[in-house]
């Protein structure tokens, strides 16, 4: 056996052409060339990570995990789809997973498809199930998508598919959530509070409106073939409306010019249907979406195919030419891929003609379909790898655009799992492949570009090692590839299998520290928010060894130093942070005794609590370490005042050097925070200074602002200072003063934090305007430590 290699004889193809078939012969003298061996190059050690999330209800349907950009993991499961989110949690010292977990309930209604009136639908149920011919009532009784209900069948309770939005989608900026369940409803949810999830559209219903208002037949299509009446018609009229896969697409944005000449992006995003007869629609969605007025079109493609099972969308960029397309996959064997045509969208582009990746009917289904864009090294352009599980095997196709047109390789990959394929997941960054048996096996793919094509280096990872004797349902590996997430029950013991199965959810590493680390320090995104993942790898290692390594703080220094932009100094915060909590004592080990006057001050302080429950870390920290700097109110609790009683009842020369370490990490903590509040200071402010006709700028507290920037002497800034002096000439000894709205006194600009009027009526201040919030509705930071005034998202 060799390493995976393309098709040595695949010609170049024209855009739009399709590749000639391949025999059987072929396909033959493919298998021993395409079989992969294990790498030495590679070494993966999967570590366990807890917690273990155990599901009330056992998985149901296809590819039951999916983990989405914003880090939640869904589980489709017989009665919910269970959400469970990652958090990236600075206040907690457990070394756990944080995870917060909600819910998708399944309908209590079984789905009915419109296939016509009521009373005509009623009177042809009953015909059909009263037939003479066994054809026809067996088949009509049997069919779940005529009866979901069931009767003396058990009902259709649970989740067949979830697919998640890319991120920016709904009203506040995250991922929604496709779900489609048993019965064949297929439906669109949001999370807008956190803790309870919105069907926001059923477009089972919608597109059954669609279909009858067009008398059930496609605008290029033959008309109806018969009556509802005709079996075969009551047949044709629930296939061309029962979904089987839905997928999105990528976020397509395009300007539009407003009354003033102004141009804004408007964004959309695209949702693909696969139908049960091979068709798909496909709806474009306005962003933010918030219901059905946001649906912008829905067109249905033909794709002629028959026993469609699997779907994913095809997106490439060339030359900043974006082009789009379905792969659609068939329990029969063929795979190909479909044109989409966006004309609503400027600057994007589709195939001439569908362009056939794998034609042969060798009865191996297609399960899954993942389509990876990667740079190819060695022709200098990017390309798309395109992998589909097919029974044991991994079929794989690389799509290349050159001057020649369209290249196309294709093969097999063999020899990896001795069980079907059950389950697929891709890391989208850097091409990887993980694939799982329901043994417990998962083998992990890299691919490895050649002046010819591509090959395949892999590894085993045997969860039995990990977890014990498991058996395994699906897998989803996190967005930065940091951790795979698995479904197991119990596997067999002594060759007998286990009397009951508890379903849970486990999570395994895929990156050392050292990686994780590396990968944040050279990231491209800049946003930790979308790295938790990455994140929570490093937070459990310095909770563990209550250190930050050395190299880490070196290389981050020189990131600093080199560029100084405001990521870095963010990633240096989060790391302060979580070593301040691994150096706090765990609440097992403090002994809560606060003295009568810590009870007195705790009274005094209970006003402000309301108003600033989880407010930024350093008011934690900074009443720990026992300074003064954090003035009442800023909402100490029970566990802060044992901490102050704590060096009173011990030996304090055993807790000298902790709180020495404590007060040293805070004075850093202060240190960053100070610096990226006047960074982002001077930001708003040359906000301000273009933009003074825009109203909400007239209501920051500007002379505020420019007092607290220039109060620090030793605050060395040429860009603030001569930024500041512009703008008190514009502003022409003009103040602007904010008002309480309790009491009309004015508030001073005296705490970047909050703001106190002389009758002692505490308002907390905005993070991005600095505006005192004297409202009841804002937002506050996922990390909890700080709030933005302006209940939408920014």
């Amino acid at each position: 056996g060799k390493m995976a290699a393309a098709r040595g004889g695949s010609p170049s193809l024209a855009a739009g052409e399709e590749e000639p078939p391949l025999g059987l012969d072929s396909l033959v003298e493919e298998v021993a060339a395409a079989t992969a061996l294990p790498s030495a190059g590679f070494q993966l050690t999967a570590v366990r990570r807890e917690p273990a999330v155990r599901l009330q209800h056992g998985v149901s349907g296809l590819e039951p995990l999916a983990w989405s950009e914003d880090h939640r993991v869904s589980v489709s499961t017989a009665r919910s789809i269970a959400v469970l989110e990652q958090l990236s949690d600075v206040h907690s010292g457990g070394q756990e997973m944080v995870i917060h977990r909600t819910a998708v309930p399944a309908p209590s209604v079984s789905c009915h498809l419109k296939v016509g009136p009521k009373k005509e639908v009623a009177e042809c149920r009953e015909k059909f199930a009263n037939s003479v011919d066994p054809t026809v009532s067996q088949a009509f009784m049997l069919d779940r998508v005529f009866n979901p209900e069931g009767k003396s069948l058990p009902p259709m309770r649970g989740f067949k598919y979830s697919s998640w939005s890319p991120l920016g989608c709904d009203a506040n900026g995250r991922c929604l959530l496709a779900a489609l369940t048993m019965d064949n409803r297929l439906t669109v949810h949001a999370n807008l509070n956190r803790l309870q999830w919105v069907q926001l559209v059923d477009l089972t219903e919608i597109y059954g409106e669609r279909l009858y208002e067009a008398n059930y037949k496609l605008p290029k299509a033959d008309p109806a073939r018969g009556e509802l009446g005709d079996f075969a018609e009551f047949q044709r009229r629930h296939s061309m409306q029962t979904p089987v896969r839905m997928e999105w697409s990528g976020i397509c944005t395009t300007q539009q010019v407003k009354h003033n000449n102004e141009c804004r992006d408007v964004g959309s995003v695209l949702l693909a249907v696969l139908f049960e007869n091979g068709n798909i629609a496909v709806w474009q969605f306005q962003l933010p979406f918030l219901g059905k007025e946001s649906i912008t079109s829905c067109n249905t493609i033909e794709s002629g195919i028959s026993s469609p099972s699997v779907l994913s969308w095809w997106e490439y960029e060339h030359h900043n030419r974006k082009m789009s397309g379905l792969i659609v996959g068939s329990a029969f064997g063929p795979v190909k891929i479909l044109p989409v045509n966006l004309k609503a969208v400027k600057g994007y582009f589709t195939l001439r003609q569908p362009v056939v990746l794998w034609q042969e009917m060798d009865q191996l289904p297609v399960h899954s379909i993942k389509c990876i864009p990667l740079y190819h090294p060695y022709q200098k352009c990017s390309c798309s790898l395109v992998v589909a599980a097919r029974g044991a095997y991994v079929f794989w196709c690389l799509l290349l655009i050159s001057k020649a047109g369209l290249n196309i390789h294709n093969s097999h990959v063999t020899g990896l799992h001795s069980l079907p394929i059950v389950s697929m997941t891709a890391d989208k960054q850097n091409g990887t492949v993980y694939t799982c048996s329901s043994d417990g096996k998962v083998r992990q793919l890299i691919p490895i570009f050649t002046e010819l094509a591509l090959k395949f280096e892999h590894q085993l990872i045997r969860l039995s090692e990990v977890f014990g004797s498991v058996r395994t349902h699906g897998i989803a590996v996190s967005p930065c590839g940091a951790y795979l997430a698995v479904v197991t029950t119990e596997g067999m013991t002594n060759g007998l299998h286990p009397v009951n199965k508890t379903y849970q959810v486990q999570f395994v590493t895929l990156k050392t520290f050292e990686e994780a680390a590396a990968q944040l320090l050279e990231s491209s995104v800049q946003n930790l928010f979308r790295q938790v993942d990455l994140t929570d790898l490093v937070r459990w290692k310095i909770l563990r060894d209550k250190h930050i390594p050395q190299f880490l703080q070196e290389a981050l220094d020189k990131k600093i130093e080199s560029c100084g932009s405001t990521y870095f100094w963010r990633f240096k915060l989060f790391l302060l942070r979580i070593l301040y909590q691994s150096m706090q004592k765990a609440p097992s080990e403090a002994l809560c005794k606060p003295s009568h006057e810590d009870a007195k001050i705790l009274i005094s302080d209970s006003p402000g609590m309301g108003s600033t429950e989880d407010d930024q870390e350093e008011g934690t920290s900074k009443r720990a370490s026992k300074r003064g700097l954090c003035h009442a109110g800023k909402g100490a609790d029970a566990d802060d005042a044992a901490e102050e009683a704590l060096p009173q009842a011990s030996d304090a020369g055993g807790r000298e050097p902790m709180e020495e370490k404590l007060l040293e990490i805070q004075g850093h903590i202060e240190a960053v925070e100070m610096h990226l509040t006047r960074e982002n200071m001077k930001r708003v402010l040359g906000e301000v200074y273009l933009h003074t006709w825009i109203t909400e700028n007239t209501s920051i507290p500007t002379r505020g602002l420019c007092d607290f920037l220039m109060a620090d002497d030793a605050y060395e800034d040429r860009t603030a200072r001569v930024l500041i002096g512009h703008i008190l000439k514009k502003m022409n000894k003009q103040t602007f003063p904010e008002h309480c709205s309790l009491c009309k006194e004015i508030l001073p600009f005296t705490d970047r934090k909050q703001a106190v009027c002389s009758n002692g009526h505490i308002w907390l201040r905005c993070f991005l305007t600095y505006q005192s919030c004297q409202s009841l509705v804002y937002r506050r930071c996922l990390l909890h430590d700080s709030i933005a005034r302006r209940p939408t998202p920014e």
